[in-house]
Protein backbone atom coordinates (compact mmCIF):
# COMPACT_ATOMS: atom_id res chain seq x y z
CA UNK A 1 0.00 0.00 0.00
CA UNK A 2 2.69 2.50 1.00
CA UNK A 3 4.60 1.90 -2.27
CA UNK A 4 1.83 3.18 -4.56
CA UNK A 5 1.11 6.66 -5.92
CA UNK A 6 0.83 9.28 -3.18
CA UNK A 7 -0.97 12.61 -3.40
CA UNK A 8 -1.53 15.08 -0.58
CA UNK A 9 -5.26 15.71 -0.17
CA UNK A 10 -4.60 19.47 -0.03
CA UNK A 11 -3.53 19.12 -3.68
CA UNK A 12 -6.80 17.32 -4.38
CA UNK A 13 -8.69 20.17 -2.74
CA UNK A 14 -7.17 22.79 -5.03
CA UNK A 15 -7.71 20.68 -8.14
CA UNK A 16 -11.32 19.91 -7.20
CA UNK A 17 -12.11 23.59 -6.65
CA UNK A 18 -10.70 24.48 -10.07
CA UNK A 19 -12.82 21.79 -11.74
CA UNK A 20 -15.98 22.73 -9.86
CA UNK A 21 -15.39 26.38 -10.65
CA UNK A 22 -15.80 25.60 -14.35
CA UNK A 23 -19.22 24.09 -13.66
CA UNK A 24 -20.56 26.54 -11.06
CA UNK A 25 -20.08 30.28 -11.26
CA UNK A 26 -21.51 30.74 -7.75
CA UNK A 27 -18.49 29.01 -6.20
CA UNK A 28 -16.25 31.51 -4.38
CA UNK A 29 -12.90 30.69 -2.76
CA UNK A 30 -11.41 32.61 0.15
CA UNK A 31 -7.97 32.17 1.68
CA UNK A 32 -5.91 33.62 4.51
CA UNK A 33 -2.60 34.45 2.81
CA UNK A 34 -1.91 30.72 2.36
CA UNK A 35 -3.08 30.04 -1.20
CA UNK A 36 0.21 28.38 -2.16
CA UNK A 37 0.03 26.06 0.86
CA UNK A 38 -3.70 25.26 0.79
CA UNK A 39 -3.45 24.91 -3.00
CA UNK A 40 -6.35 27.26 -3.63
CA UNK A 41 -3.90 29.02 -5.96
CA UNK A 42 -4.92 26.34 -8.48
CA UNK A 43 -8.41 27.87 -8.48
CA UNK A 44 -6.99 31.41 -8.30
CA UNK A 45 -5.05 30.98 -11.55
CA UNK A 46 -8.22 30.06 -13.44
CA UNK A 47 -10.73 32.29 -11.64
CA UNK A 48 -8.85 35.26 -10.12
CA UNK A 49 -12.06 37.29 -9.91
CA UNK A 50 -13.64 34.65 -7.64
CA UNK A 51 -10.67 34.18 -5.31
CA UNK A 52 -10.29 36.50 -2.31
CA UNK A 53 -7.21 36.71 -0.10
CA UNK A 54 -8.40 37.87 3.30
CA UNK A 55 -4.88 38.17 4.70
CA UNK A 56 -3.63 36.68 7.95
CA UNK A 57 -7.01 37.29 9.59
CA UNK A 58 -8.81 33.96 9.88
CA UNK A 59 -11.63 35.29 12.05
CA UNK A 60 -12.43 37.87 9.37
CA UNK A 61 -12.13 35.12 6.74
CA UNK A 62 -14.98 33.19 8.36
CA UNK A 63 -17.09 36.31 8.82
CA UNK A 64 -16.65 37.26 5.16
CA UNK A 65 -17.53 33.71 4.08
CA UNK A 66 -20.69 33.89 6.19
CA UNK A 67 -21.68 37.18 4.55
CA UNK A 68 -21.06 35.83 1.06
CA UNK A 69 -23.21 32.77 1.85
CA UNK A 70 -26.17 35.04 2.65
CA UNK A 71 -26.07 36.31 -0.94
CA UNK A 72 -26.66 32.83 -2.36
CA UNK A 73 -23.05 32.15 -3.32
CA UNK A 74 -21.18 29.05 -2.10
CA UNK A 75 -17.97 30.12 -0.36
CA UNK A 76 -15.07 27.77 0.45
CA UNK A 77 -13.10 29.34 3.31
CA UNK A 78 -9.58 27.93 3.24
CA UNK A 79 -6.72 27.94 5.73
CA UNK A 80 -4.75 25.58 7.99
CA UNK A 81 -6.85 23.41 10.32
CA UNK A 82 -5.20 25.01 13.34
CA UNK A 83 -6.49 28.41 12.29
CA UNK A 84 -9.84 27.31 10.84
CA UNK A 85 -10.96 25.29 13.84
CA UNK A 86 -8.81 26.87 16.55
CA UNK A 87 -8.26 30.57 16.01
CA UNK A 88 -11.59 31.16 14.28
CA UNK A 89 -13.78 28.83 16.36
CA UNK A 90 -15.93 31.70 17.67
CA UNK A 91 -16.74 32.91 14.15
CA UNK A 92 -17.29 29.39 12.82
CA UNK A 93 -19.69 28.66 15.67
CA UNK A 94 -21.61 31.92 15.83
CA UNK A 95 -21.43 33.31 12.29
CA UNK A 96 -21.61 30.04 10.31
CA UNK A 97 -22.94 27.29 12.56
CA UNK A 98 -25.60 29.16 14.52
CA UNK A 99 -27.41 30.56 11.43
CA UNK A 100 -26.63 27.29 9.58
CA UNK A 101 -25.10 29.05 6.61
CA UNK A 102 -23.94 27.35 3.44
CA UNK A 103 -20.21 27.78 4.07
CA UNK A 104 -17.60 25.11 3.31
CA UNK A 105 -14.43 25.19 5.40
CA UNK A 106 -11.38 23.77 3.65
CA UNK A 107 -8.95 22.98 6.48
CA UNK A 108 -5.54 21.83 5.27
CA UNK A 109 -2.40 20.79 7.19
CA UNK A 110 -4.38 18.84 9.79
CA UNK A 111 -2.93 16.38 12.28
CA UNK A 112 0.66 15.49 13.15
CA UNK A 113 1.74 15.11 9.53
CA UNK A 114 2.36 18.84 9.17
CA UNK A 115 5.75 17.66 10.45
CA UNK A 116 8.42 20.33 10.77
CA UNK A 117 5.88 23.09 11.43
CA UNK A 118 5.72 21.71 14.97
CA UNK A 119 3.17 21.46 17.77
CA UNK A 120 1.75 24.96 17.28
CA UNK A 121 0.59 24.06 13.75
CA UNK A 122 -0.25 20.37 14.27
CA UNK A 123 -4.00 20.45 14.84
CA UNK A 124 -5.13 17.31 16.66
CA UNK A 125 -8.28 18.84 18.11
CA UNK A 126 -10.21 20.10 15.09
CA UNK A 127 -12.54 17.13 14.62
CA UNK A 128 -13.57 17.35 18.28
CA UNK A 129 -14.23 21.09 18.01
CA UNK A 130 -16.21 20.86 14.78
CA UNK A 131 -18.25 17.86 15.97
CA UNK A 132 -19.66 19.97 18.80
CA UNK A 133 -21.16 22.57 16.47
CA UNK A 134 -24.81 21.66 15.81
CA UNK A 135 -25.48 20.88 12.15
CA UNK A 136 -21.82 20.89 11.10
CA UNK A 137 -20.83 18.07 8.73
CA UNK A 138 -17.26 16.82 9.33
CA UNK A 139 -15.38 15.04 6.53
CA UNK A 140 -11.85 13.59 6.54
CA UNK A 141 -11.05 12.00 3.15
CA UNK A 142 -8.51 9.18 2.84
CA UNK A 143 -6.96 9.92 -0.55
CA UNK A 144 -7.01 11.97 -3.75
CA UNK A 145 -10.08 10.25 -5.19
CA UNK A 146 -12.06 10.64 -2.00
CA UNK A 147 -10.96 14.23 -1.40
CA UNK A 148 -12.13 15.36 -4.84
CA UNK A 149 -15.44 13.55 -4.35
CA UNK A 150 -15.82 15.11 -0.91
CA UNK A 151 -15.34 18.64 -2.23
CA UNK A 152 -18.01 18.04 -4.86
CA UNK A 153 -20.38 16.53 -2.28
CA UNK A 154 -19.76 19.47 0.06
CA UNK A 155 -20.66 21.92 -2.71
CA UNK A 156 -23.88 20.03 -3.41
CA UNK A 157 -24.84 19.80 0.27
CA UNK A 158 -26.74 22.79 1.63
CA UNK A 159 -25.31 23.72 5.02
CA UNK A 160 -21.95 24.11 6.79
CA UNK A 161 -19.25 21.53 6.05
CA UNK A 162 -15.78 21.10 7.56
CA UNK A 163 -13.34 19.39 5.19
CA UNK A 164 -10.07 18.09 6.69
CA UNK A 165 -7.05 17.71 4.40
CA UNK A 166 -3.45 16.61 4.95
CA UNK A 167 -0.09 18.01 3.84
CA UNK A 168 1.63 14.62 3.59
CA UNK A 169 1.11 12.52 0.47
CA UNK A 170 -1.52 9.79 0.92
CA UNK A 171 -1.59 6.51 -1.05
CA UNK A 172 -4.41 6.39 -3.61
CA UNK A 173 -6.62 3.54 -2.38
CA UNK A 174 -10.04 4.37 -3.83
CA UNK A 175 -9.09 4.34 -7.51
CA UNK A 176 -11.63 1.77 -8.62
CA UNK A 177 -14.75 1.92 -10.81
CA UNK A 178 -17.07 0.89 -7.98
CA UNK A 179 -16.05 3.76 -5.68
CA UNK A 180 -18.93 5.95 -4.53
CA UNK A 181 -18.79 8.85 -2.09
CA UNK A 182 -21.84 9.68 -0.03
CA UNK A 183 -21.91 11.99 2.96
CA UNK A 184 -22.60 9.95 6.11
CA UNK A 185 -21.83 6.56 4.52
CA UNK A 186 -18.69 4.63 5.46
CA UNK A 187 -16.95 2.11 3.20
CA UNK A 188 -15.87 -1.41 4.07
CA UNK A 189 -12.38 -1.65 2.58
CA UNK A 190 -11.63 -5.18 3.81
CA UNK A 191 -13.92 -7.90 5.13
CA UNK A 192 -12.95 -9.66 8.36
CA UNK A 193 -14.33 -11.62 11.27
CA UNK A 194 -11.93 -11.25 14.22
CA UNK A 195 -11.97 -7.50 14.84
CA UNK A 196 -13.02 -4.24 13.21
CA UNK A 197 -10.61 -1.41 12.45
CA UNK A 198 -12.39 1.91 11.88
CA UNK A 199 -10.08 4.53 10.38
CA UNK A 200 -10.29 7.98 8.85
CA UNK A 201 -8.17 10.22 6.63
CA UNK A 202 -4.48 9.49 6.28
CA UNK A 203 -4.84 6.51 8.62
CA UNK A 204 -7.05 4.41 6.34
CA UNK A 205 -4.19 3.19 4.12
CA UNK A 206 -2.06 2.53 7.20
CA UNK A 207 -4.88 0.57 8.81
CA UNK A 208 -5.10 -1.58 5.68
CA UNK A 209 -1.34 -2.24 5.88
CA UNK A 210 -1.69 -3.12 9.57
CA UNK A 211 -4.54 -5.51 8.70
CA UNK A 212 -2.23 -7.30 6.26
CA UNK A 213 0.35 -7.73 9.01
CA UNK A 214 -2.34 -9.14 11.30
CA UNK A 215 -3.56 -11.48 8.56
CA UNK A 216 -0.07 -12.95 8.30
CA UNK A 217 -0.55 -14.07 11.90
CA UNK A 218 -4.02 -15.49 11.35
CA UNK A 219 -5.95 -12.45 12.65
CA UNK A 220 -8.71 -11.48 10.24
CA UNK A 221 -9.41 -7.74 10.55
CA UNK A 222 -12.26 -5.88 8.92
CA UNK A 223 -11.29 -2.34 7.86
CA UNK A 224 -13.85 0.44 7.54
CA UNK A 225 -13.13 3.84 6.02
CA UNK A 226 -15.14 6.49 7.82
CA UNK A 227 -14.67 9.57 5.66
CA UNK A 228 -17.65 11.32 7.26
CA UNK A 229 -17.18 11.53 11.02
CA UNK A 230 -20.36 13.57 11.43
CA UNK A 231 -22.90 12.31 10.64
CA UNK A 232 -21.34 8.95 11.49
CA UNK A 233 -22.44 5.82 9.65
CA UNK A 234 -23.65 4.19 12.86
CA UNK A 235 -25.42 1.37 11.04
CA UNK A 236 -22.20 0.18 9.39
CA UNK A 237 -20.09 0.51 12.54
CA UNK A 238 -22.61 -1.24 14.78
CA UNK A 239 -23.16 -4.10 12.31
CA UNK A 240 -19.43 -4.72 12.03
CA UNK A 241 -18.96 -4.55 15.80
CA UNK A 242 -21.69 -7.13 16.30
CA UNK A 243 -19.98 -9.39 13.77
CA UNK A 244 -16.43 -9.18 15.12
CA UNK A 245 -16.95 -8.36 18.81
CA UNK A 246 -13.92 -6.03 19.02
CA UNK A 247 -13.34 -2.54 17.58
CA UNK A 248 -10.21 -0.45 17.04
CA UNK A 249 -10.39 3.17 15.92
CA UNK A 250 -7.44 4.87 14.21
CA UNK A 251 -7.13 8.62 13.64
CA UNK A 252 -4.46 11.27 13.19
CA UNK A 253 -6.19 13.28 15.90
CA UNK A 254 -6.59 13.28 19.65
CA UNK A 255 -8.32 10.19 21.03
CA UNK A 256 -10.50 12.67 22.92
CA UNK A 257 -13.52 13.89 20.97
CA UNK A 258 -12.66 12.59 17.50
CA UNK A 259 -13.49 9.47 15.50
CA UNK A 260 -12.88 7.16 18.46
CA UNK A 261 -15.25 9.11 20.66
CA UNK A 262 -17.92 9.17 17.95
CA UNK A 263 -17.66 5.40 17.50
CA UNK A 264 -17.75 4.81 21.26
CA UNK A 265 -20.88 6.97 21.57
CA UNK A 266 -22.64 4.88 18.93
CA UNK A 267 -21.54 1.53 20.34
CA UNK A 268 -22.36 2.43 23.94
CA UNK A 269 -25.92 3.21 22.89
CA UNK A 270 -26.50 0.34 20.47
CA UNK A 271 -23.97 -2.48 20.86
CA UNK A 272 -21.57 -2.24 23.82
CA UNK A 273 -18.23 -3.53 22.51
CA UNK A 274 -14.61 -3.39 23.73
CA UNK A 275 -12.85 -0.51 21.90
CA UNK A 276 -9.19 0.44 21.51
CA UNK A 277 -8.67 4.06 20.43
CA UNK A 278 -5.42 4.62 18.53
CA UNK A 279 -4.51 8.26 17.99
CA UNK A 280 -2.79 11.12 19.76
CA UNK A 281 -2.92 10.23 23.44
CA UNK A 282 -3.73 13.55 25.15
CA UNK A 283 -0.37 15.12 24.29
CA UNK A 284 0.85 17.84 21.95
CA UNK A 285 2.81 17.04 18.82
CA UNK A 286 6.40 18.08 18.12
CA UNK A 287 8.57 19.18 15.26
CA UNK A 288 10.17 16.67 12.90
CA UNK A 289 9.80 15.00 9.49
CA UNK A 290 6.16 13.94 9.13
CA UNK A 291 6.80 10.20 8.76
CA UNK A 292 9.16 10.18 11.75
CA UNK A 293 6.62 12.03 13.90
CA UNK A 294 3.86 9.61 12.89
CA UNK A 295 6.16 6.69 13.70
CA UNK A 296 7.00 8.08 17.14
CA UNK A 297 3.32 8.51 17.96
CA UNK A 298 2.46 4.99 16.78
CA UNK A 299 0.51 6.15 13.73
CA UNK A 300 2.29 4.19 11.02
CA UNK A 301 1.32 0.66 9.96
CA UNK A 302 3.84 -0.91 12.33
CA UNK A 303 2.62 1.16 15.25
CA UNK A 304 -1.04 0.38 14.58
CA UNK A 305 -0.23 -3.31 14.22
CA UNK A 306 1.77 -3.28 17.46
CA UNK A 307 -0.98 -1.50 19.42
CA UNK A 308 -3.60 -3.97 18.22
CA UNK A 309 -1.39 -6.98 18.99
CA UNK A 310 -0.72 -5.69 22.48
CA UNK A 311 -4.41 -5.05 23.09
CA UNK A 312 -5.45 -8.49 21.86
CA UNK A 313 -2.83 -10.09 24.10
Amino acid sequence: MADGKKIATRESYGNALAELGKEHDDLIVLDADLANATKTNTFQKVFPERHYDCGIAECNLMGIAAGIATTGKVPFASTFAMFAAGRAFDQVRNSIGYPHLNVKIGATHAGLSVGEDGASHQCNEDIALMRTIPGMVVISPADDVEAKAAVRAAYEYVGPVYLRFCRLGAPVINDNPDYKFEIGKGITMREGKDLTIVATGLMVARALDAAEKLAAEGIDAEVINIHTIKPLDEELVVASAKKTGKVVTVEEHSVIGGLGSAVCDALAAQAPTPVLKIGVQDVFGESGPAEEVLHKYGLDAEGIYGSIKGWLA
